[in-house]
């Protein structure tokens, strides 16, 4: 009797301590109602950017930039210093990322978007695939982190 109940404890407690990795320290307060609504909050700016549009500077790069690192949950796991953007210490800083994907990863950052060679970023990606466009933006967002 006693045996089975240990085994019974340690798998609970097993399975939660993935449950805790999984859902707090990979991906943060992410739960899909949080995704959806700061979906819908980032996509009513969008519709109407009139400050943006009214100035072509660098910065419009950087604030585009920075809405999809939010957005996306980069900042959940990587802060981006060239950008002065703070977030999560469990990845490494993205700031040189641009530069060093490709001698690190062996493609470019946008291939490596695409399709990730390490295995913690092809399951964050992998559940949530990024479309083209955001892609791209990543990319120009960390190409002036790396400037």
């Amino acid at each position: 009797m006693k045996k089975p109940f240990i085994i019974f404890v340690i798998s609970a407690l097993i399975g939660l301590g993935l449950g805790y990795l999984v859902f707090d320290v990979i991906a943060p307060g992410q739960s899909q109602t949080d995704v959806a609504l700061n979906d819908e909050k980032d996509s009513k700016p969008s519709d109407t950017p009139k400050e943006e549009d009214t100035s072509k500077t660098d910065d419009t790069t950087a604030v585009s930039g920075d809405n999809i690192l939010q957005t996306k949950g980069c900042l959940g796991c990587h802060a981006v210093n060239g950008l002065n953007l703070e977030g999560g210490a469990t990845g490494p800083d993205l700031s040189q990322a641009f530069n060093n994907v490709e001698g690190k990863h062996g493609k470019p950052l946008a291939e490596f978007l695409k399709e990730p060679t390490s295995a913690v970023m092809s399951s964050v990606i992998g559940g949530n695939p990024l479309t083209d466009e955001e892609i791209s933006q990543i990319v120009d967002a960390l190409k002036k982190a790396a400037e």
